[in-house]
């Protein structure tokens, strides 16, 4: 049912429940997976000129971060027997990332954490789950710490 399974990760306790379930859903239906993280380049664009870091300095933290997110989610699919590709790939926000990576792996279904955020916390730093719900024509598996 289910050939390609894109997984975004970000490090978060939440992205790691998302993986779990991707797991028993790639052994289900023999999937193979694609875990992407998506490097927003200019996160503070509009919010001012000073910033705790520079643009270089940011982008390398991210990057950093990054890798090892996918790492770690390469080790648990990998120790579950199950086919795993990684990507680091840069959008200009992560819910469009996810998206146009989805479209062009040709994957069959995104399996993605949600941190359930609300009220002002959800204004401020917005939901990449919702996003990806309003914008992507692929079935999404919301996962829920």
């Amino acid at each position: 049912m289910f050939k390609h399974i894109l997984v975004p990760v970000d490090g978060s306790d939440t992205a790691q429940t998302a993986v779990d379930k991707a797991i028993g859903l790639a052994q289900a239906f023999g999937s193979r997976v694609t875990v992407i993280y998506v490097i927003d380049p200019y996160p503070f664009t509009g919010v001012g000129t000073d910033f705790a870091y520079g643009q270089i300095e940011y982008l390398s933290a991210a990057t950093a971060e990054a890798n090892t997110s996918v790492h770690a989610a390469k080790e648990s699919f990998i120790a579950a027997g199950v086919t795993v590709d990684t990507s680091v790939i840069e959008a200009n926000a992560v819910w469009r990332g996810i998206v146009e990576a989805g479209a062009s792996l040709e994957a069959d279904l995104i399996v993605m954490g949600s941190h359930g955020r609300s009220g002002l916390e959800k204004l401020v730093l917005g939901s990449a789950a919702q996003a990806v719900l309003s914008h992507t024509k692929l079935p999404v598996l919301v996962v829920r710490d």
